[in-house]
């Protein structure tokens, strides 16, 4: 007994050296930071799932102690508040065994969480909200007027800057509409992320965890179609009759399908081409794919079109 308390104390000492270790990256190293913030998580899910759920928190309020001394109180309050919910979700997952589904739920609530959770923090220590886009979106506009004013007394064609101007401003409007769908669209990508690294290095150490089946034979639910034709129909309905609330929640459940189709398409792609393309490849061109405004458009609605059809079956056949 008395082996295995040292032993937990020395692991648990060591994975919140490397949480430390984490937070100063992200802070002081703005490129290799941006991989340090979005995997801080990882050295707790481990620690869970190896010691149980007493040393995930407590290993947090280490870390944060000593972040408060290595950067700054308010920093390691808020790296904690925004990712200790996810480590704590995903080790107790991993540590019970849970599937795949049900982990990748429970970490995408539990980042949405911190998001929130940040937000009043920041909202309680400086007054305002990171939330209210609509704010910091006005005061972008007044900036942006300002430095159109200046491209004004320079003479700049007023055709070309009154289009740029209207562009601008639409896309600041967008940014304002889409913030729903951005804020589960982080959850996600964080929750993923750490459950993919995490997966990985539990194997290494010996664990055996539940993971993700190949992209191959992903299927996304049919409950998807549904969504889409509500914001098509919610689109068309919200700007003919100017109900802003439901023209937001249907542009928000637009993109929300639209990359859920493209992440079905891309997978039907990944089973075709396996056996005839390099994987190295194959990303590549699904890179180039995404960042392809009218092709990965025609890649999301192949997707939607799977979900219904299943071309993967056919083809088997």
């Amino acid at each position: 007994m008395r082996s295995f308390t040292v032993k937990s104390t020395t692991e648990s000492g060591l994975l919140v050296a490397i949480t430390v270790i984490m937070a100063l990256i992200a802070v002081y190293m703005p490129i290799m930071g941006i991989a340090a913030t979005m995997l801080w998580p990882l050295p707790i899910i481990v620690l869970i799932v190896r010691h149980g759920m007493k040393y995930g928190l407590l290993s947090i309020a280490a870390a944060s102690v000593i972040m408060s001394a290595c950067i700054s109180p308010v920093s390691a309050v808020h790296m904690a508040a925004a990712f200790g919910p996810t480590s704590l979700a995903l080790g107790y997952g991993f540590r019970q065994g849970l599937t795949a589904s049900r982990i990748l739920l429970y970490g995408l609530v539990a980042s949405l969480a911190g998001v929130f959770l940040t937000s009043a923090l920041t909202l309680a220590l400086t007054g305002i909200n990171p939330l209210a886009m609509s704010e910091q979106i006005s005061a972008m506009k007044e900036s942006a007027g300002a430095a159109f004013q200046l491209y004004e007394a320079v003479d700049m064609d007023p055709d070309e800057l009154q289009r740029t101007k209207d562009e601008f401003m639409q896309s600041m409007d967008y940014i304002t509409m889409l913030l729903p769908v951005v804020l589960l669209l982080s959850g996600m990508l964080t929750a993923w992320l750490n459950f993919a690294v995490g997966g990985k290095v539990l194997r290494r150490l010996g664990h055996s965890v539940t993971t993700l089946p190949d992209l191959d034979d992903w299927h996304l639910p049919k409950a998807l179609l549904y969504i889409f034709g509500f914001a098509l129909v919610g689109l068309y309905w919200g700007s003919t009759r100017e109900i802003e609330l439901l023209q937001q929640a249907s542009l928000n459940a637009y993109v929300l399908c639209t990359l859920a189709g493209f992440i079905q398409g891309t997978a039907v792609l990944s089973k075709l081409t396996r056996n005839r393309l390099s994987r190295w490849i194959f990303w590549m061109i699904i890179v180039f794919v995404f960042v392809n405004g009218t092709i990965s458009q025609l890649v999301s609605i192949f997707g939607l079109f799977d979900i219904l059809l299943d071309y993967r079956r056919r083809f088997s056949r």
